[in-house]
């Protein structure tokens, strides 16, 4: 989808692609139960390139939708720094460069049903962020762009004028994913975009979402809770438990040289088709308190260029060596089916 963009003033330096579109660092979310402090987010650190799929996986209430919703604005942060295209935005604004930022970062909610204004059409939902940001000349470039949206989407023009509640899940889906592409984003949070859908929709939506990326160069965080989803979708992936990143590295770099007992955990959970080789798995139960005893010790070292994994001093040959162990035993492997 090709679109004009208008009335639109540069507020970011282009970046290139294979830069660093964005850079959270020490990253620290806290929420209150009155006077009580819950730190949800905790010194996490990561850079996504621009064109890149970057995957943040963990289980539930783990801390990766907060901090999805932190970097678009939606949760204030209480330490650290988010900073886009040079620019830290985790603060006060001018109120141009805020516009500018909501303009370029949109977000693809996990409910598509609950993200959706069930009283508006589906004209309104998708054109809502073209109107508040005048991104057209005229009533006929403002058709034409939610028609192409739809068209872009799998949706056909004539379904601008129904509502949420007449289409599938799939199809909210969808119709989400064509509100923030209409924006001519630069950079798009989708928080589960898949989870709330059939298994036989899901490829279709992943597929569109890579499309997408292919035409328009557009960047991801993708937020999910099933490794086996991101596998294929991802070019970097970090795991994140308690609202700490405990592994990070390259998509096949970590499901051939899974270092930290809570990733391993992770991977032993997606089901195998096979019958017979599932009964065979052994159970990995991931114990927090071997493993992250002090807090204060505790950081992202690399085990390898690239491949970086949470661990404190007294930690770092014990992780090394899984890591050399991992590498031996496949290259065993690959020696013996030769």
């Amino acid at each position: 989808m090709t679109e004009t963009k208008t009335n639109k003033k540069e507020i970011f330096e282009p970046v290139e692609t294979g830069e660093v579109l964005l850079d959270v660092k020490d990253l620290a979310v806290t929420f209150y139960n009155g006077k009580t402090p819950f730190k949800a987010v905790s010194n996490v650190n990561f850079q996504i390139h621009k064109g890149e799929t970057f995957s943040l996986v963990g289980e539930s209430g783990s801390g990766k939708t907060t901090i999805g919703r932190a970097i678009i604005g939606l949760n204030e942060t209480s330490e650290g720094d988010i900073i886009y295209k040079g620019r830290k935005i985790n603060e006060r604004l001018p109120k141009d460069v805020r516009r500018e930022v909501i303009r370029e970062i949109q977000m693809i909610f996990q409910d598509p049903a609950a993200s959706l204004n069930e009283r508006a059409t589906i004209d309104y939902i998708v054109a809502e962020g073209l109107d508040n940001f005048h991104l057209y000349k005229s009533r006929e470039e403002r058709a034409e762009k939610v028609a192409e949206a739809l068209r872009s989407v799998g949706l056909l023009p004539e379904h601008k004028s129904r509502y949420p509640h007449e289409f599938s899940g799939g199809q909210r889906q969808r119709i989400g994913i064509a509100r923030s592409i209409v924006m001519d984003p630069e950079f798009i949070i989708a928080d589960e975009p898949i989870s709330a859908l059939d298994v036989s929709i899901r490829a279709q939506v992943l597929n569109l979402m890579n499309k997408f990326q292919r035409e328009q160069g557009i960047t991801y965080l993708f937020i999910a809770h099933d490794l086996s989803v991101v596998r294929y979708f991802s070019d970097r992936i970090a795991v994140i438990h308690h609202g700490r990143i405990v592994e990070l590295a390259e998509t096949n770099e970590l499901f051939a040289y899974p270092v930290h007992p809570y990733t391993r955990s992770l991977l032993q959970s997606v089901p195998i088709p096979d019958p017979r080789i599932e009964k065979k798995k052994a159970l990995i139960v991931y114990d927090e308190s071997k493993y992250e005893t002090d807090e204060g010790l505790h950081t992202l070292r690399e085990v390898a260029p690239g491949h970086l994994v949470y661990m404190s001093d007294d930690q770092v040959n014990y992780f090394q060596g899984e890591y050399k162990r991992l590498k031996q035993q496949k290259a065993e492997l690959d020696g013996n089916r030769q």
